[in-house]
């Protein structure tokens, strides 16, 4: 079975690591800037509030999260539009693009819990079944979680009894790793039919999105296994595959060169790349900290504050994740 197939099936199967709920955070596998503090979507509200007032977002667009887990990122979202400017509460559309039925439900009472019959939410398997003519589109730590293929000295990886061979021809493979400069590595499968669909959908939009990875390549196999905060090497010898099939996250670190090829590829426009530290303070997280700070407790504001240092600490999550960001019209 090609890599691709087998890490899918993984992540996507019937009984995938995905297609259930898992815990996020200190009873999860890993940790994730939403589960860090309320402030990453805080911030984001934050963002989207100057969209409007710049004029580019309008007053009844869609406010979307792609692939949103629980629904923490987007419920985050709106509580801080609440916050920072209620009106759009009444006119904004809220939507989460989910493809797994049993997720949905997990949103949904999530959201019933929360906000009662304040917020209406509206649900898709696919970005393409969405009916809009602007929206927002948010998406947290994604593109490491597409199907990839491992590609080796020219050849792709198949897996077999447990075990990653490198032995299949793959011309396509082969003109990717020249176009990017690497010998050895993953290949995101996906991407450019994912940003096709993206193209087609809202006449005008902006996508942003959060994940790990530079914008070059690496020149080698970043591949791992997250199993309760512990990171493991798929190529680890002591690795057993069969044990951690489908229970466990696989990951990999994402070549943003690619993501911006396959949407620059589709028309959009990239209008930012940056660090997540330099993304959240332009996006006003220091701000909000300072309206914090005057509304509550020496005690709840060091809190949140040693939270937020987690999202903009360059040793920590500041300098090793990435913002990416795209519009269409």
């Amino acid at each position: 079975m090609l890599f691709s197939h087998y890490i899918n099936e993984w992540l996507y199967g019937e009984d995938g690591y995905y297609g259930t709920y898992r815990p996020i955070g200190k009873k999860g596998d890993f940790y994730t800037a939403v589960s860090t503090s309320k402030f990453f979507g805080g911030t984001i509200a934050n963002h989207i509030i100057k969209r409007i007032d710049e004029g580019f977002l309008a007053p009844d667009s869609l406010i979307c999260e792609i692939g949103a887990h629980h629904g923490y990122l987007l419920a985050d979202i709106i509580e801080f539009i609440y916050t920072l400017r209620p009106s759009l509460l009444k006119t904004f559309r809220f939507g989460i693009i989910e493809r797994f039925d049993a997720l949905q439900t997990q949103q949904k009472n999530y959201f019933a819990e929360s906000f009662g019959d304040a917020v209406v939410l509206e649900h898709y398997h696919d970005v393409s079944e969405i009916d809009a003519s602007c929206a927002f589109f948010i998406a947290n730590e994604i593109f490491d979680a597409f199907a990839c293929e491992l590609f080796y000295k020219g050849k792709i990886g198949r897996v077999e009894e447990g075990k990653v061979l490198f032995d299949v021809d793959s011309p396509e493979a082969v003109a990717h790793a020249q176009k990017y400069k690497k010998d050895r590595g993953e290949i995101s499968v996906g991407l450019e039919s994912f940003a096709k669909t993206m193209a087609q959908s809202v006449p005008k939009f902006e996508f942003m999105s959060f994940d790990y990875g530079e914008l070059s390549a690496r020149s080698d196999f970043s591949i791992r296994i997250y199993q309760e905060h512990k990171v493991i090497p798929l190529f680890d010898e002591a690795l057993e595959l069969e044990k951690v099939y489908g229970t466990t996250d696989i990951t990999y670190d994402v070549n943003f060169s690619h993501v911006k090829d396959a949407f620059e590829g589709e028309g959009l426009v990239c209008t930012q790349y940056s660090t997540q530290l330099v993304a959240l303070i332009e996006m006003g997280i220091l701000d909000l900290l300072s309206l914090l700070k005057e509304k509550v407790s020496e005690e709840i504001y060091l809190q949140e504050l040693e939270k937020v240092k987690i999202l903009i600490t360059p040793s920590l999550m500041g300098e090793r994740f990435k913002m990416i960001r795209f519009i269409q019209g």
